[in-house]
């Protein structure tokens, strides 16, 4: 069980982090970030801090570069990491509280630093840690006991002339300066030098005694060692450190595996990069399986022998039965282990229900896959490369997390990259279960792999105005450029998650561009605030950028709701498009595509239409008068021609800002929500027809 808790660390002076920040974790961390923000380097350190397995300190190459010439002849080298840890263990805080004098709870956190010397410092910043000041400890006790001892009368001859003298020898030592274990001892000596005895009538002697007493603790407690400068204690926390295991380099497995390979791969010790870690997959695939590649490579029958005319050389009953035999057994423990791994990876792997089957054919041992979609079998390897990570991954962590890394903190730089974005969101999941063993620190630049139901745990990585990594806890872009670009995976991901939960059930329709969505929305809030429009279901309009965007936005919404409806201008495209969209994929649901003209009655209207023009002054002038326009706005917009003919007749519209229309719609916007606006009764009844075609009653 895992006694030390990762609570929080910092990086600092680690390759390109100056000082990272205080970065907090929880059971799954994760580091979210552009490629080459450091989010490597972050893991990296928190690896050097204990690592499991290699992980050595290399000076050069770990230190800055900017600051290797500043740091490499201190005597001292600077720490590279900082870690609170929360301890866990009450077998620990009980023994440290016991021993130390300390409470409880302010021992729950330590703080663990490491330097490039290889050296931890360990500090309990919340514990007493009190020195004892011998001086004034001293002066107190010489202080008390002088005012006890000159209020008590010596008893008979055996305590005549004993007060003044104890109140001699308190006032010599209370008098020195500086005072030091040494002295008390002296003190200690003189007092039990006394040549008086203690009788049953003495008052004075027994007051000598306590106060040895007290002088002799507080020698003891002056020697004692606070729980920060303990050795003891420093051992004890070292050793109880998890292992942090660090993993960039997964090793997918092949689809044939030479056992000879195997075998010896499995001794060698000097294997690196892609080697190593498809040889530490392929060990554990065996483990998990329950397969020993000496076995499987012992139980392969013997090869067929020829003469030398090229004759098989027939083997004798009892050789032919032994062969017939271990084939039979090989064959029982392959469809065994094949039959373990499939019935297992179904529960974690959820793209697909997948069947293995593991086949050796003398000294090769090969995985083949099959499923529902695809029933016939194929080599693993030419199955996807989501499949192959996954399974590879999902062996490795599946077993060495639960032996070989019982309880560390397990390191993912960039896990899943190759999965499908559905598959991303499995390994998500995965990472739940193993976090229930292990803690869990990744990177990614995914959104697919941040668990939007559980935003806390993801931690933002870029590069500062100076060149060096930094991390945020706080997931707000704070208008920093490089901030914003690493935290984009995030929006993302809470925007695919919000519309997977928004966009369900309700009424979608899609418009042309942002500005007709600016516009419907404040119709539609005019109409529900004036009780002209109950909608059953929430009227979302989704922009397509275009004419040409509606067919695949129309595809990609229709998966689960059916098709949209859609909403298109009058003008020439609109009616080309409209036409297309009726041959193909609206074929037999045209009922759900208007034109504007439809509610409009004007040829090439558009959605502008729809509003009464009054709306647009404001906008309009302030617009006019950017590009220097000398306009009435009342002649521009008093024909009987569409909003965009009036615009286009007086103005060369390539001289307008890009992005006009937008700002048209945003005002527009504001005008229709203020509560004493007032719209034509024809303008109204327009809305209102125009929202009947979007809830779906017949006009």
């Amino acid at each position: 069980m895992q006694k030390l808790k990762l609570k929080k660390a910092r990086v600092m002076n680690f390759k390109s982090v100056r000082d990272s920040g205080w970065i907090d974790f929880d059971e799954i961390t994760t580091l979210v970030g552009v490629n080459e923000a450091g989010k490597s380097n972050i893991l990296v350190a928190l690896w050097k801090l204990n690592p499991a397995k290699d992980g050595a300190i290399v000076f050069s190459d770990d230190m800055p570069v900017s600051k290797f010439a500043e740091y490499r002849n201190l005597i001292k080298k600077p720490n590279f990491i900082e870690c609170e840890f929360e301890i866990i263990a009450n077998d620990i805080l009980d023994k440290l509280s016991a021993k130390y004098n300390e409470e409880i709870e302010n021992l729950r956190r330590v703080w663990i630093s490491k330097n490039y010397d290889n050296n931890y410092e360990i500090i309990f910043r919340d514990a007493a840690c009190k020195k004892i000041n011998i001086q004034i400890e001293l002066g107190i006790i010489c202080e008390r006991y002088n005012k006890i001892i000159s209020q008590l009368k010596e008893e008979g001859k055996t305590e005549a002339g004993i007060k003044n003298e104890v109140l001699d020898i308190i006032k010599k030592y209370n008098d020195t300066d500086p005072v030091n274990i040494e002295i008390v001892n002296k003190f200690v000596d003189r007092l039990g030098n006394l040549k008086s005895k203690e009788m049953a009538r003495s008052t004075i002697r027994p007051q000598v005694n306590i106060l040895i007493n007290e002088l002799e603790t507080l020698i003891i407690d002056t020697q004692r060692e606070t729980i920060n400068e303990s050795e003891e204690v420093g051992k004890l926390i070292i050793d109880n450190i998890p292992k942090f295991v660090y993993y960039s380099n997964y090793g997918n497995l092949d689809s044939e595996i030479y056992l000879p390979h195997v075998i010896d791969n499995l001794k060698r010790q000097d294997l690196s990069g892609v080697t190593k870690a498809k040889a530490r997959t392929i060990k554990v695939l065996f483990e998990y399986v329950g397969l020993d590649p000496h076995e499987i490579l012992e139980m392969a029958p013997d090869k067929i022998r020829y003469d030398m005319y090229n004759n098989i050389i027939e083997d004798n009953e009892e050789k032919v039965a032994e062969n017939i035999e271990k084939t039979k057994q090989r064959d029982i423990l392959l469809q065994s282990a094949s039959s373990k791994l499939t019935r297992e990876f179904k529960e974690w792997w959820k793209q697909g229900n997948y069947i293995f089957r593991l086949q050796a054919d003398g000294s090769h041992f090969r995985i083949w896959v099959s499923d529902e979609e695809r029933p016939e079998e194929i080599v693993l390897e030419n199955r996807s490369t989501g499949l192959q990570w996954f399974l590879s991954f999902y062996l490795v962590f599946l077993v060495e997390s639960k032996e070989a890394h019982s309880d560390a903190i397990i390191l993912l730089d960039e896990a899943g990259l190759s999965l499908h974005p559905l598959a991303q969101k499995d390994l998500v999941a995965f990472f739940d279960k193993l976090s229930i063993t292990n803690q869990i620190i990744h990177t990614t630049h995914s959104p697919f792999l941040v668990d939007t139901m559980h935003l806390e745990r993801a931690k933002v990585v870029y590069i500062d105005k100076d060149g060096f990594t930094v991390v945020s806890n706080d997931l707000r872009s704070n208008q920093k450029p490089n901030e914003s670009k690493s935290i984009y995976a995030i929006h993302a991901a809470l925007g695919l998650s919000v519309s997977d939960i928004f966009l369900q059930g309700c009424n979608l329709v899609i418009v042309e561009g942002v500005s007709d969505q600016y516009y419907l929305n404040s119709i539609k809030q005019y109409l529900v605030g004036h009780k002209l429009l109950h909608p059953v279901k929430d009227i979302v309009f989704i922009p397509s950028g275009g004419i040409r965007g509606i067919n695949q936005i129309s595809s990609l919404l229709s998966v689960k709701e059916g098709l949209p409806k859609v909403i298109l201008d009058s003008d020439r495209s609109g009616n080309d498009f409209k036409i297309k969209l009726e041959k193909e994929l609206y074929v037999g649901n045209e009922d759900l595509i208007l034109n504007v003209s439809d509610i409009t009655d004007m040829v090439e209207s558009e959605i502008e239409d729809l509003i009464p023009v009054e709306l647009f002054r404001k906008s309009f002038m302030k617009i006019i008068n950017k590009v220097n326009y000398e306009l009435d706005f009342d002649e521009v917009f008093g024909d009987n021609k569409t909003f965009n003919q009036s615009l286009e007749d007086c103005i060369d519209i390539n001289l307008l800002t890009k992005g006009y229309k937008v700002e048209f719609s945003k005002s527009v916007s504001k005008e229709l929500v203020k509560e004493n606006v007032k719209i034509e009764q024809v303008y109204i009844d327009k809305w209102v027809k125009l929202f009947r075609f979007i809830e779906g009653e017949k006009n």
